[in-house]
């Protein structure tokens, strides 16, 4: 399980990444991606905490957790950024 769930998160951090450099402009897209972020970064944390741990995999997976939350700190950034602001 935590091979498996090191593997899908590193292919939804890539994914999402990239696409997020190419949405800037779609705060609806940004903040659809943020929440589903976090529910990542929640699976991620649980996995790692929960899971027994494969000993190279361990310190690669809590720096992945952590490159997840600030990510979504951007996502929820890039979203939310215009929504206060008045015309």
């Amino acid at each position: 399980m935590f091979t498996a769930m090191f593997w899908i998160l590193v292919i939804w951090f890539l994914v999402n990444a990239i696409w997020m450099w190419f949405a800037l402009d779609n705060q609806n897209l940004q903040k659809i991606f943020a929440w589903v972020n976090v529910v990542a970064v929640v699976a991620g944390f649980w996995t790692y905490y929960g899971a027994s741990k494969v000993s190279g995999l361990s310190g690669w997976f809590m720096a992945l957790n952590w490159l997840n939350v600030v990510l979504a700190c951007l996502q929820f950034y890039f979203a939310y950024r215009n929504a206060n602001k008045t015309a």
